[in-house]
This record gives C-alpha cells, structure tokens and sequence, in this order.
C-alpha cells in the first residue's frame, strides 16, 4: 500500500489561513504524503470519509498544566477528544524538569503546584512518586520514552529553577548569590542548548506553598529581582526562545518594566513574550483595554517587540468548593481559609468561629458597598482590584448535600427566602429545606449568611460564577485580536474549579458565525502561528510536515453547547473528581502522528498503548528517548 491513511472529500484548511477547498489527504510514516482530489482510495490501508467535514490541522493548547496528569495518564484523554494534538506545558514558573527536588524533607512539586493549580495533594504525591530523573535533559528522554497521546512542548520552570539551585526553603527567603545566579543561567542555557522551547515564570501576587512552614509564603519565583529576570531572559533571548510570563498585576509599573524585555530597541535583540492573561474581568473592565494598548505599544516600531497575552475563548466560569477556589488566594481573608489541607476542615471551622476572623471576613466582604468613599466609588465604576465581585446575584449552587431545588438556585434569592423564613416561620419550599433553614443561626445580612455556608456545608457545597468575559461581544474581540495569542485554557490545572479543554473548539464557534474566511484565519492562529511562536515543527498540513489532524463536523460544532456539556466526573487516574468538557460528536476524528487517536465519539485502543505524540523542541527538534539518544550517538 502507498498510504497508511486516506482522509477523502473533507473541506481541507491548511493552517496557513488560506481559503479551504474540497481535497483528499493522504498520510505515511506519520507524514503528510500526498493532497489533491481523486487520490486512489485502493492504495491506503485505512480510508476515512470526510464528506461534509472540516480538515485541520491538529489544535495547540498554549497554556496548561498537564505535567502531573502525563504522568498518570499519559493519553491526556481530555485534550485528544476536543481535536487537540500539542500541548505547551511547565507554564507559570511550575514543572518537573529537574525532577523531584525533595532533598532536606522539601517537597517543592507538592509545595508549589498544590495550591498554585488546585490541586489534591494525594494527586500530586501519587504523580511524584514516578519522577525517576534529575534533570531537564533526563526529564526530555523520560517524556520522549512515554506513550503519549498529543504532542508536548515542554519549557524550563522559574521557580523550580530556584528550588534546584538554592533549596526551596532558601529560594523564598532571599536573594541568590552571585554564584547562585551564574548556576542559575547555566543550567537555563544548557536547556536551551537541549532543545527546551522557552521558559516561564510567575509574578502573580496571590500564589502561595502549601506546606508548613511555608504556608503563607510566596513561590520561587516571586522572589526573583528584576536584576535576576533580566538575566535569565537574557539567555532565552541569545537562543531566541519565548519567555511565557504572569504579571504582577497590582504593579502596572513594574508590568510595563519587565515586560519591555521584549523590546529590540532597548535590548539589540527581540525577546519572544506570552503573558497571561487578556480577560474582560467583571470588576475591572479597564483590562481588558489596558491589555491590548500594551500589546499594540510593546509590538509597535518603536519598542520592537515580539509579544503576545493569551486569550480564553469562553466566559471564565469558575466553581467554588465552599471557600476554596483559585480567586480566593487573591484576598487575604479568603486567601486564609485556603491555607489548610482541603481534607482539614476543622481548621477552616475554627476559624470561622473566631470573632476577630469574623470581623476581619466582614469587613473584606463589604468593602465598597456602602457609603460614599473611594472602594464604593471604584466599585461603581467598575474599576475594583479583585477579581471576585462578591455579588450574590451572580453566584449559584451548583452541588451539595442541600435540597435538589437549591441548584442553579442564586445565593440571593436563597438568603431572601431564608430571612423571609426567619422573619414569619412560612415561606419554606418543602420539609427538607426547613431542616436546612433550622440549622442556620439568626442572619441579619449576607455576610452572615456566607459565613453560616462556609461554616455549615464547607468544601461540599459547589457554587459557581462567571468572574471575566461575561460579554461576548468583548470576549470576541480580544480573541480575534491579531496581537492576541488563543489559548489561555489552564487544562490539567484547578481540577474541581474549571474546564475549558473546549476552548479550540468554542474559538472557531465564534469564527463560524462569520464565514468561511474567518474560521481559516482562526484556524491558522490556533495551528500554525503557535507552532511559529514555539518554534516547533506542527501547526500545518502541507506534504512532508506531521499528520497531526482534526476532523471536524461543522453542523455539530455549531450546534454545540459548551456550558450544558460540562460535567464533574470522577478520573481513574486521579482517583479524584475533575471538571471536563464532552464535545463528543463535533470532533470526528484526531491524529496524532499520522495515527488515529480519536473516532466517532470514542478513543481508539492504540491511544496509551502506542507512542502517537511527540516532544516538541525548538527549531523543528524531537526529543528522543535515552535509549533511542544512545544509539543515535552510537
């Protein structure tokens, strides 16, 4: 046989943007062998018709968190169902390069990823405990010899980088030494020299260890000086690989500062810079403009830069187990019921009962909703600093141990008829929720009413609400803004908080609602451009590149409805709950390596048993397992 696989009669988009047209593809060796009409169909082992479908190129994921899952899962079943064959992993200072690191009973894996990504300790002990490597190279043989489902483009962590050099317990205590430094740019430059794509780092001000005695203590990588910043992007500079960044966004200064690294102007050389994250946030609408006035002045000719924030294609919809959640590190009085365990919650409940807690609790909660003062006046103008509004009205249950009308139900109109019934002893739906209302103390406003839910139903009681592009019409046009990089989706992190492994999907969503020439430039930008931007050989489909392929039904995809698709279900793998996406039915087949990896609303049995994906270096590089490295040398 000529070919391996025929896929017939599918519109074809080629990643480069161009018009799809009608075409045959036929692949061999994991290669795109033959396009064109009429290829003989005798001549393939396998045929696939795609007779009324979309042909892609295999989708990027630009931001995720899957280090851990890979590990446990290396089929990462969750991405290949949406039509996703490359992932960019080691994102926010946060990785396994270096291996464990738990020399002097320090557990930096646990410690930085636990409440960073959200994290069950047990999930991440259990992934740890395979961690057999040392080092990045080592870690690029370990990912190479694994059967993995998409593809991998792995970066070099900051804040692991730290921990390696100076002891976790050092690298948040001070600055490194000048020796301390030089390792530091060495090991980065030979990882570079190696073939790591870029590198990460994180200045998010709420990102905290998990671990005594480190509990309300920052991660390496804020602990680093601009001085030590320069340094290190210096090297991924000389090597011309991407710096992916978060900012700490209550310093606009200092965001302006570091991030004209990417300046030719300032620097002789640009510098490659993704930043998260370009997001309508509900209590701040000035971001969102901010975001793209910075990209617009940091690429401009004057600065020379080459820079890109990443973009959500959805609303961010995020879920609450009780008082834990990502957004709540963000406000200190929150950010302390987030510091125990999640398994603690005596912790949590003695500190609910503590009376200067609690007025500490109300005193946050309150802030900027009455009076006349500066909180009220920002709040009004929706100019607020955290990204949770606390409006009552836009937070609903989702899940617990509470009568089955309370879903979907808001928390204010439950806090309306839990007064009424206190008031008047009427009012009550049915004999379940009067149990419920019997158990809750006298409530005179809603932060009562919040502190008797923390207090009653703890990390049981799921809520959920939209904190950032609430607004389509601004959510799509930080999308499809060219200076935009799609793919701020955080898969394989914030297990129970989140699922946007559709994000791909929900971009070209958007893109079909205006025609054929808008989902091939979406398409490019989630194909070719990121591969571009990594500097990684994928990202198209033209004779001789891999047959990475997403086989699309358009009707299907227009049709689809994410938020009535997402489910929390319980991983194997995980042994523990996640929030998934399950867009089954839009995506007809993924390939991964020229191999089937998905078809017809199943995963095929080769997935995990088989090798499919690659890692992905810089300049078009593969890594290649110790053994295969061996013989090559050989």
């Amino acid at each position: 046989m000529q070919w391996d696989i025929l896929i017939r009669n599918g519109l074809l988009f080629d990643g480069d943007g161009r018009t799809p047209v009608v075409s045959d593809l036929a692949i061999k060796d994991g290669l795109v062998a033959s396009l064109g009409n009429g290829l003989d169909a005798s001549q393939a082992r396998e045929v696939l018709d795609a007779s009324g479908q979309w042909v892609m190129p295999g989708l990027f994921d630009a931001h995720t968190h899957l280090d851990l899952e890979v590990e446990l899962d290396s089929r990462l079943p969750e991405v290949v169902r949406h039509g996703t064959t490359s992932v960019v992993i080691a994102n926010c200072s946060l990785g396994l390069a270096f291996g464990r690191q738990d020399r002097n009973g320090e557990n930096p894996v646990v410690d930085c990823f636990a409440r960073v990504e959200n994290m069950p300790k047990h999930v991440l002990q259990k992934a740890a405990a395979r961690i057999d490597w040392q080092d990045p190279k080592g870690y690029l043989e370990h990912l190479a010899g694994l059967p993995l489902g998409p593809n991998l483009i792995p970066m070099i962590p900051h804040s692991m980088l730290r921990a390696e050099v100076m002891g976790l317990k050092t690298s948040v205590s001070r600055a490194p030494t000048a020796e301390e430094l030089a390792q530091m740019e060495s090991l980065l430059d030979t990882a570079m020299r190696d073939g790591y794509p870029g590198f990460s780092t994180d200045a998010l001000p709420f990102h905290y260890l998990a671990n005594d005695p480190h509990r309300r203590t920052k991660i390496p990588s804020q602990w680093g000086s601009f001085e030590e910043l320069k340094r290190l992007t210096g090297v991924v500079r000389h090597y011309g690989r991407v710096w992916q960044a978060t900012p700490p966004k209550d310093n606009p200064l200092t965001v302006f500062r570091n991030f004209l690294l990417t300046s030719k102007l300032l620097w002789g050389k640009t510098l490659k810079v993704t930043a998260v994250a370009a997001l309508d946030i509900s209590t701040n609408r000035s971001l969102a403009k901010l975001a793209i006035f910075l990209s617009r002045l940091l690429n401009s000719r004057f600065v020379g830069g080459h820079f890109r924030f990443q973009a959500l294609a959805a609303p961010f919809r995020v879920w609450w187990d009780g008082p834990i959640n990502p957004l709540a590190e963000e406000i200190p009085e929150l950010r302390e019921l987030n510091e125990p365990d999640l398994e603690d919650r005596a912790a949590r409940r003695a500190l609910l009962d503590d009376p200067a807690y609690q007025a500490r609790f109300r005193k946050m909660w309150m802030l900027g909703k009455g009076g006349f003062n500066l909180a009220s006046l920002m709040r009004l103008l929706k100019r607020e600093q955290y990204a949770f509004s606390r409006r009552l009205d836009l937070i609903e249950v989702d899940a617990g141990p509470v009568p089955r009308e309370w879903i979907g139900e808001t928390l204010a109109a439950l806090l309306q008829r839990l007064q009424g019934w206190q008031a008047t002893g009427g009012g009550a739906r049915n004999e379940e929720e009067r149990e419920h209302f019997e158990r809750a103390p006298a409530i005179a406003d809603e932060v009562d009413f919040m502190l008797h839910l923390y207090r009653e139903y703890d990390t049981a009681l799921r809520t959920v609400t939209v904190t950032a592009n609430r607004d389509p019409v601004v959510t799509e046009k930080l999308l499809f803004d060219p200076q935009v990089l799609p793919g701020f989706n955080d898969s394989g992190a914030h297990l129970t908080n989140m699922a946007f492994y559709d994000g791909n999907l929900r971009g070209l969503q958007m893109a079909q609602k205006e025609g054929l020439g808008k989902v091939a430039w979406q398409i490019r930008r989630l194909s070719r451009e990121p591969a571009e931007f990594f500097g990684v050989r994928a990202g198209r489909l033209v004779v001789g590149m891999p047959a990475d392929v997403t086989v699309l039904d358009p009707e299907a995809l227009r049709r689809y409805q994410s938020e009535a698709n997402t489910h929390f279900v319980w991983r194997e793998a995980f042994q523990h709950h996640q929030m998934v996406n399950r867009s089954d039915g839009v995506v007809s087949a993924t390939l991964i390596g020229g191999k089937l990896a998905w078809r017809d609303q199943s995963f095929a049995p080769r997935l995990g048993r088989e090798k499919l994906g690659r890692v992905l270096l810089a300049d078009g590089r593969e890594a290649r397992p110790a053994e295969a490295a061996l013989a090559e040398a050989a």
